[in-house]
Parts: C-alpha cells; structure tokens; sequence
C-alpha cells in the first residue's frame, strides 16, 4: 500500500474509567500528528496508545466537562506540553468541579483550563485533518461534537448512543435541546455519518434515525 491508498484519518477507541468512556485517538496518516478526544482516565493506557501508533500527540480534544471524558485531560496536557480545545465555554460548570466530582465517582479528576474554547461552526485541525465543529447542548449545555466530513465521521461524545440518547438529569441538563441538537444539528450532516459514541459500539446516524426508539423518525413523528 503506498501513502496515497491511506485513508486520511485513522481511528483508535481506548476504553477509559470504571465508566469505559471510549476516548478516541484520531491522527492524520499523512503526518502521524493526532490528538486524543476525551482524555478522561488511565493516563498510562493513553501512554500506550501512543507508543504503539507511534502518533506525536499535538493537542487535546474534548467534547464536554463530565469527568469520565475530561477527567485527567489537563494533566496529560501539561505532561505532553500540547493544548486543550474545547468544549463550549457553558461548560465551564462542569469543569470547574472536576475536583469534587472526582472524590464523588473515585475517578481522578483536575480543573483545567482549556486553550481555546470551542464555538458552532469553528473548526479545528489536526495534522493536515480539518474537524467541524457542532455545538450540541442537552446533554451539557457546552456540548460539542466534532466531525471529519472527508471521511464522513463523527465523534458525539454523549449526546447518542446505539439505541439510546445521552442523559438530560444530571444538573443543567435538557432533554427538549438534547433532542433538539440530534435532529437539527446532527441528522442533516447525512444519514451515512459513522459516529463513535461516549460510551458503547459505533453506529450510523441513519441507522439511528431507523431503530432508536428515542429519536428515529417514526417515533418523533408520533
């Protein structure tokens, strides 16, 4: 296989947490730049992951403030001297009480500050890789997914699941903008969309729009 037969993006899913949070790790084949989305755990596992893709790790991702997908991403920043984009500064919350949240689900967890927080419609790069930023609150209102439309991609975070959506009752919670941000903002980017979900197998959103019984077409429709 030659450089041009590589998909411009490649993927690993790296299980984090007691809450198995799938922290992925995206890179740019071209340069073997990456970042990891949702460090929120098992920093030496994260370690790993890079020694074995051989991926120089340029910066952070996150999609939102609970500690499972964020818990530890200001330490593995300081300690790999890259920076922190996202998620949406309503966030801010959230992140703010990583400290205390982490003695309350035995996960550790470190207020950051992100470098660069993250708006609707921004982009953010990743080797020569361009993600699209897509504001999605409900599920936290500084909610963000990212998505890579050349390899028609997504990372959701916890706004959807297989068969399921993300939890609207933690505080600042909404389920009318959770389910508002899933069929305004992410079913237009087309039903062919893979997504890694915060937690649980991969889907589609068209997959989704058919079988999940929380937002599929036929349901919203009644």
């Amino acid at each position: 296989m030659t450089d041009t037969d590589l998909p411009p993006m490649k993927v690993a899913i790296i299980p984090v947490t007691p809450l198995q949070q799938n922290c992925t790790l995206v890179w740019c084949t071209k340069t073997m730049r990456g970042a990891f989305i949702d460090a929120g755990g098992d920093i030496e596992r994260l370690r790993a992951a890079i020694d074995k893709s051989g991926v120089i790790i340029e910066k952070l991702l996150v999609t939102h403030g609970h500690i499972d997908h964020c818990g530890i991403t200001g330490v593995l920043a300081a300690e790999l001297g890259v920076p922190i984009e996202g998620p949406h500064e309503a966030d801010r919350f959230w992140i703010s009480r990583l400290d205390e949240d982490g003695k309350r689900w035995g996960i550790r967890g470190e207020v950051f500050e992100p470098t660069r927080w993250l708006e609707d419609g921004d982009t953010v790069t990743v080797g020569e890789l361009e993600l699209d930023v897509v504001h999605c609150p409900g599920h936290t209102p500084g909610h963000v997914v990212f998505v890579h439309q050349p390899s028609r991609f997504a990372i959701v975070g916890d706004v959807l699941f297989q068969g399921s959506i993300g939890r609207t009752d933690f505080p600042m919670g909404n389920h009318a903008d959770l389910i508002a941000s899933i069929t305004e903002k992410l079913w237009p980017l087309g039903n062919d969309i893979l997504f890694v979900p915060g937690h649980g197998p991969n889907s589609t959103f068209g997959r989704e729009r058919q079988t999940n019984s929380f937002v599929s077409d036929y349901n919203l429709a009644q």
